[in-house]
């Protein structure tokens, strides 16, 4: 069941949409291949997935063989933290469908289609040794240390990703360098039990911030959500103050 819009959370397609802008790593699996590293991973708004490989692969020479009619594949995509964890991975997605060759006379087309809105240092060695396949999707599925949860392609067509997804690293690397007593504050907004480990932030986003405990028992992680969601990086300030005590900091106030 996809997860409803709430102020606990963003939904399952926004999770997945925020993940893949995130990601830098993915994996091409297709039947009677071994998986392969992408260079380059770009979701449309369409809803169809652009990749690019090295031309020599198998991978490629099979996408070609199987034509137009494509192949079945799996894009695994790792969210990893932005922060030196014992477990670094936040969420896994998959991403499954049909793969298939893009024609040679198509490629700089897509690729400049794909660079308008994703930037990528990897689009300029396509045609030079880079090919880009293109993934019609089927389903998609994100899995974190809530359990696995699938999202209808519809749905993920017409989400977003969080606006605060490009920032994200940034952001917590800064509090977690720079803001350790906002860290311990929020700490004490957890379960006594989880207050013995080292707390680090792990992700935030419009609706919440969430903390990992690592503790010598295993690892633990805890959403904090806002009272509401946020839509800026002042707000976003307010909000994180709010949950520990203090909106009258940095100027912040109550409205």
């Amino acid at each position: 069941m996809t997860r409803a819009t709430t102020q606990q959370g963003p939904t399952t397609a926004e999770r997945i949409l925020s993940a893949v802008a995130r990601s830098q790593d993915s994996m091409l699996a297709i039947p009677a291949s071994d998986p392969i590293p992408t260079t380059l991973h770009h979701l449309r708004s369409c809803g169809d997935v652009i990749v690019a490989i090295a031309t020599d692969s198998r991978t490629t020479a099979l996408a070609w063989q199987a034509g137009q009619g494509g192949l079945p594949a799996v894009l695994e995509l790792a969210d990893h933290a932005p922060l030196p964890l014992c477990e670094p991975v936040r969420s896994l997605v998959w991403l499954r469908g049909t793969v298939r060759p893009v024609p040679p006379h198509v490629e700089r087309v897509l690729a400049a289609e794909v660079a308008a809105e994703h930037p990528h240092e990897a689009l300029l060695d396509v045609g030079h040794g880079t090919s880009l396949l293109w993934l019609r999707l089927d389903s998609a599925v994100v899995a974190d240390a809530t359990g696995a949860e699938p999202v209808d392609i519809d749905e993920l067509r017409l989400a977003e990703p969080d606006p605060f997804w490009e920032l994200e690293t940034a952001w917590l690397q800064h509090l977690d360098e720079d803001h350790a007593d906002l860290i311990s504050q929020l700490a004490r907004r957890l379960p006594p039990s989880l207050r013995r480990g080292r707390v680090r932030p792990l992700a935030i986003d419009r609706y919440g911030i969430s903390l990992r405990v690592e503790a010598f028992d295993g690892d633990r992680d805890v959403r904090l959500p806002f009272a509401e969601p946020v839509a800026d990086m002042a707000g976003l300030s307010k909000a994180v103050r709010v949950l520990v005590g203090c909106p009258f900091l940095n100027g912040l106030r109550t409205r």
